[in-house]
């Protein structure tokens, strides 16, 4: 039986239609899956594999969710808008401006986990122990800093086979150590530790901004929209779950804030080689990220060095002499705090579109005064949560 086209639709045009589809997916995924992965294993082993499932199956539901309301803000907005953009649009100057404090709290939490968690598994990789984390951390920070105003701007465009290098390494680690999973390691728990994974599960699931880009990569059948919000926000999903699974069923408890440091031999420097990679990519699009904020919405040009590259090292520096927390309490600082910042800003964008938006949406998603409450309360209680972890 022949494959038949809806009326209009050449084959053409179907093929676009799929690579557009497929871009957009990625687009999704390639910003959702960074660094945070590294981090999950841990707090899983923590809490108890089964816990740490439980987080990543409710919040990810949640993200889902609050990418589609995302999703619908764009397609109810004319013309070309960044994130901040619509938050000034819907929410006026203050919702801008917590916009802003919630993204450069998440991008100067990341690149602080990245300092931390590079110049750790640096030390690792050459000296076979961390005693050096922060002279490598330093020299990291140099290179990448140089990388960045050498004007290598080509990354974003390399997103598509990165993503699928990414999960076809995830794959491979999964494959090499699934025989050695012990399964009294996936059900082992800890009641004491079962809110530990919240922070650290949102932060590795954010890709709220990419959202915007999605419609973008679809121009004409917007239908698709949402099942590449879907489709994109599953796939980083599984891949922390597999992920997750093969490091605590293999190593229990023994497993490292930075994942991929807990194996020694040529596996643990295989992964090592793996993390840096990661978080190197990571370090480089969000500082890039950060530059292009810096300069067009704060229009702070000349102070770019300072907010780009100078403050995240100064924070760093700090947080290793005075030892505040680690990599993975970064992380679940950056991501209790400013995922759930974003939430609530998303939610209340999106039931304001709902009566300023400028056109008709392919595409609606259901929403209250009631469920924006529940969820941010649920949001309010992880951030308290996990900073009491983090800190306590």
């Amino acid at each position: 039986m022949g494959v038949r086209f809806p009326p209009g639709l050449s084959i053409l045009k179907m093929e676009k239609l799929k690579r557009g589809s497929l871009a957009a997916i990625f687009t999704l995924s390639g910003t959702t899956i960074g660094a945070g992965i590294l981090g999950l294993p841990y707090v899983f082993s923590k809490s108890g594999f089964v816990a740490g499932l439980f987080w990543i199956l409710f919040l990810g539901g949640i993200v889902i969710y609050l990418n589609l309301c995302m999703g619908e803000v764009s397609l109810r907005t004319k013309g070309r808008h960044h994130f901040v953009g619509f938050a000034e649009k819907y929410l006026g100057k203050t919702g801008k401006n917590i916009m802003l404090f919630a993204i450069f709290f998440e991008i100067y939490s990341a690149l602080l986990a990245y300092l931390i968690g590079e110049g750790e598994s640096l030390s690792r990789l050459f000296t076979g122990n961390a005693e050096f984390s922060i002279l490598f951390g330093i020299g990291f920070w140099v290179i990448v800093s140089s990388m960045l105003y050498g004007g290598i701007k080509r990354l974003k465009k390399v997103e598509f086979w990165g993503v699928l290098i990414l999960l076809s390494l995830i794959l491979i680690i999964f494959v090499m150590l699934s025989p050695g999973v012990n399964f009294g390691n996936i059900i082992y728990s800890s009641p004491a530790s079962l809110f530990l994974p919240f922070g650290v599960v949102l932060f590795a699931l954010l890709g709220f901004t990419a959202v915007p880009d999605i419609q973008e990569e679809i121009p004409k059948n917007k239908k698709f929209v949402r099942t590449a919000i879907i489709v994109g926000t599953l796939i980083p999903i599984v891949a922390y779950i597999l992920f997750s699974f093969v490091f605590v069923g293999n190593l229990g408890v023994s497993v490292n804030q930075i994942a991929t440091t807990s194996f020694n031999g040529f596996i643990g420097k295989l992964l090592i080689l793996l993390g840096v990679f990661t978080m190197l990519t990571s370090f480089f699009v969000l500082s890039f990220v950060l530059r292009e904020i810096s300069t067009k919405d704060l229009r702070e040009k000349g102070k770019t060095f300072i907010i780009v590259s100078l403050i995240p090292l100064i924070i760093y520096v700090i947080f290793t002499l005075f030892n505040f927390t680690g990599f993975a309490g970064v992380l679940g600082i950056g991501g209790a705090v400013s995922g759930g910042v974003l939430a609530i800003l998303i939610l209340l964008m999106n039931i304001k579109s709902k009566r300023k938006g400028d056109r008709k949406p392919e595409f609606k998603v259901p929403i209250n005064w009631i469920a924006i409450g529940i969820l941010s309360l649920i949001f309010v209680a992880g951030m308290v949560v996990q900073i009491l972890n983090s800190f306590g």
